[in-house]
């Protein structure tokens, strides 16, 4: 058989693709994630209803069980909560928010960690020193407990008004800022290899300056571990934007995400209307759980040590 050509060819007869058809577990992971996107990001065309459209809610179809149950209605496949909402249309634009604040603050976390680790593993000395002392620090905190500390200062710092309309971009930021450490180090560790290689020393004699040989030589050798350092980063960014919102601290109810409906469906959970919070509980529960399974086996799969 010829060889195939192109990218796609190239992909198809890559180590990676082999190691990922040869794992159920991360091809069963890939498609659960890839359902969980398509039905986040496709959530106005997919939903059977918009849970946010008041003129659309009817108080009478509140606390409606699933539709299997003996009760049920077929409108409303999964039940309604207290407000008479489909459950299955406000996880969809729940998990929006979800994955929107995850995806978000990892590429936040990326770019702060990665700039930092890789000026301090370059320039090396006391800029090094202080930098991974400040990491240290950070480290000793919880990552949640910085969440709600950044979310507290801003909430005492800036009226209510206010918050609410940039609440999306502080839950953000809080979530960020407390993971770039990891992020930091790893870079930092590379670019200690790195930067005494020939490519580099031979960069420096020909007189390339070194911010060009930190971004354009140093850098693109040293994103491998990022990428999955990423990954996995994203589900605990997911978990922690869930947390914040249960906690009643993180988005705005009037954009409520998986987290603040499993709060809200809390509150009734030994009434009797269970599916108000299971249902969008599970659906966390397999978000999270694709994305950290893609992101063991992604560790795994670019390591050479277990090739």
């Amino acid at each position: 058989m010829a060889a195939q050509s192109g990218p796609l060819g190239r992909m198809l007869d890559s180590d990676l693709w082999w190691s990922f058809k040869r794992s159920p577990v991360t091809v069963v992971s890939a498609v659960v994630a890839l359902i969980c996107i398509l039905g986040a990001v496709l959530a106005p065309l997919l939903a059977p209803h918009d849970p946010f459209d008041l003129a659309t809610l009817n108080l009478g179809d509140a606390f409606k069980p699933p539709a299997w149950s003996q009760d049920g209605d077929m409108a409303f496949p999964l039940g309604t909560d207290d407000q008479g909402r489909d459950v299955l249309s406000a996880i969809m634009y729940g998990a929006r928010i979800s994955l929107l604040v995850g995806v978000c603050a990892v590429v936040f976390s990326t770019i702060v960690g990665v700039a930092v680790g890789l000026v301090a593993g370059y320039v090396g000395g006391a800029v090094d020193g202080l930098l991974m002392r400040i990491a240290d620090i950070q480290l000793t905190f919880p990552s949640i407990l910085i969440a709600l500390l950044v979310d507290g200062v801003v909430r005492a710092a800036v009226p209510r008004e206010v918050h609410d309309r940039i609440a999306l971009f502080v839950v953000i930021f809080a979530i960020g800022i407390s993971a770039w450490p990891q992020f930091a180090r790893t870079v930092r560790g590379s670019t200690l290899v790195e930067r005494n290689k020939e490519y580099v020393l031979a960069a420096r004699v020909i007189g390339i300056s070194q911010i060009r040989i930190m971004l354009t030589h140093v850098l693109p050798n040293v994103l491998g571990p990022v990428l999955v350092i990423a990954t996995l980063n994203l589900g605990f960014a997911i978990l922690a934007e869930a947390t914040l919102s249960f906690l009643g601290v993180g988005v705005p109810p009037t954009e409520p995400s998986l987290g603040t409906l499993i709060r809200i469906g809390n509150d009734f959970l030994f009434s009797g209307e269970w599916w108000i919070t299971i249902f969008p509980g599970v659906a966390l529960i397999a978000m999270v759980l694709s994305v950290n399974l893609l992101g063991d086996w992604l560790r795994d799969a670019l390591n050479p040590r277990l090739r």
